[in-house]
């Protein structure tokens, strides 16, 4: 099973040959402020769907690897990220870049991301089979409470008031039981229309919240010069072996951030690089010359953000969570081709498993070799007109949107979606708990009725078995510590105005 999974990508031109492209065209969609990783994995999802499951899945791990890198280098140069995942990289690589050290900040985050991304698959393929036996174990009182929890981590993270993220999570599992009801076969908030009889396509959902929506976002702000594009010649990495080996903790550190980060479901690859470079700040023996052109805040954030890669998708593969937006288009793509992510998949398909680890070391190589050795190249694309590409992208989001059903209806449902998301966006509502929320509704749903009918409506084994009571305490502390720390601040404040008007 080993040798016929890393045969299938090592022995396949057909399959390298994507992986390449797939990379190359991810560092393009990285670097072009505007574009994103979800929108690459998406536009190239539906080709994905006539291609054999080892080679399209490849081709989507790959669009992930390269456009997560790709970031770093508009991050650099233009001193804006072409990516949420490289907000923190443009701290100190815009500084370096001012002080004429740009091919030296280019070298260091090509190498950094690299390791990172390398780290973060020797993550994924330990933790996954130790994780997958764990998940063998739970019954469908556990994969409720999991996915309970699952959803009470992606509300308290993500970075809107809690109520939002609350009401984005509670749509995306109303718009998750839109059609037949799986159990009594009722139709549900159809309002009599067939096109809805099978619910909204995951795909179509996908497109209209994160491609379309962002694009017409960035088109609607008032966008200013994007700035000259600085040539940059990169020799060497940028670090001597002693810069390497003081630089060594904040690597380590900063990866398993990362691979943290992006096994908590729906947080993402922007929250680790902050965070990463807010602990090596901290950790510092120097931390006022963060923000001035140092590199361990240039380090710290393209290891973090590359390791986030392979820690996403570890509760992918082995919990069907997905741990980031670009998992959850991914798994859109596994089901297409008949693979249901969850504790069985060695069993099932141990093949395509052993393949995906090839994938992921095949792609971090490709996009190492590109940004080194093309950088130059691949910088010319920051020189195209964002308005050029922008309606471009609109229209192959409307094909594929097209083409997953060969229905007119998903078309129309894509910008459906990006107008809906636009007004949550001004309402401030995040659109990845509702995302989330839509993805695992279903799981909630199926496992949650099936254990209250296995119990005659009891729900007390949710708390008299161990793992699925320490998951719904988690779920609770989660929810519910946002709102006691609101509560003590507002106290506290009020204690202080008090203190004021009594001096």
């Amino acid at each position: 099973m080993i040798q016929q999974g890393l045969m299938a990508v090592f022995a396949s031109p057909a399959c390298l040959v994507w992986i390449f492209v797939g990379t190359l065209v991810g560092l393009i969609f990285g670097c072009i402020p505007g574009l994103s990783a979800p929108i690459a994995v998406l536009l190239f999802l539906p080709m994905t769907f006539g291609m054999d499951t080892i080679t399209g899945i490849s081709l989507l791990i790959a669009l992930y690897v390269g456009s997560t890198s790709g970031g770093l280098i508009s991050a650099i140069l233009l001193k804006i990220p072409g990516t949420p995942a490289s907000i923190a990289t443009v701290w100190d690589g815009g500084p370096m870049r001012d002080k004429g050290e740009a091919g030296r900040a280019l070298g260091i985050g090509i190498l950094y991301s690299f390791i990172g991304g390398i780290i973060s698959t020797l993550a994924l393929i330990f933790v996954s089979p130790f994780l997958a036996q764990v998940a063998m174990k739970f019954s469908i009182f556990e994969y409720a409470a999991m996915t309970f929890m699952s959803l009470a981590v992606i509300a308290s993270v993500c970075d809107a008031p809690m109520i939002n993220s609350l009401i984005g999570g509670l749509l995306g599992l109303f718009l998750s039981f839109v059609g037949m009801d799986a159990f009594s076969d009722v139709t549900r908030f159809t309002f009599g229309s067939r096109q809805l009889l099978s619910g909204f396509s995951m795909t179509s959902l996908l497109i209209g919240f994160f491609a379309v929506a962002e694009i017409f976002k960035y088109a609607l702000q008032k966008q200013s010069d994007q700035g000259t594009v600085l040539a940059a010649k990169i020799k060497g990495f940028g670090v001597s072996w002693r810069e390497f080996r003081e630089q060594f903790g904040n690597m380590i550190r900063s990866a398993l951030i990362g691979i943290g980060i992006g096994i908590l479901p729906g947080i993402g690859g922007s929250t680790s690089s902050i965070l990463s470079y807010t602990v090596a700040k901290n950790a510092s023996k120097h931390p006022e010359k963060f923000g001035t052109g140092v590199i361990d805040g240039v380090i710290a954030s393209e290891t973090a953000n590359n390791a986030t890669v392979g820690g996403a998708l570890i509760p992918l593969l082995t919990l069907s969570i997905p741990g980031s937006t670009v998992c959850a288009i991914m798994l859109g793509g596994l089901q297409s081709h008949g693979v249901f992510p969850g504790p069985l998949i060695f069993q099932k398909n141990g093949e395509l498993m052993y393949a995906i680890y090839a994938a992921l070391i095949v792609a971090n190589i490709a996009f190492f070799l590109f940004e080194y050795k093309g950088i130059n190249l691949i910088t010319r694309a920051l020189k195209v007109p964002t308005y050029y590409m922008l309606p471009i992208v609109v229209v192959m989001c409307a094909i594929g949107a097209f083409t997953d059903n060969n229905r007119v209806f998903d078309v129309k449902v894509i910008f459906f979606f990006s107008v809906v998301a636009l007004i949550l966006n001004l309402m401030r509502i995040p659109s990845t708990p509702l995302i989330i929320g839509f993805i695992l509704g279903p799981t909630l749903e199926l496992n949650f009725r099936r254990a209250i009918m296995y119990d005659q409506g009891n729900l007390a084994q949710f708390f008299t078995r161990p793992i699925s009571c320490v998951m719904i305490i988690i779920g609770c502390i989660m929810l519910f510590w946002p709102i006691y720390q609101s509560i003590k601040r507002f106290f506290q404040t009020r204690r202080g105005h008090d203190s004021t008007k009594e001096a």
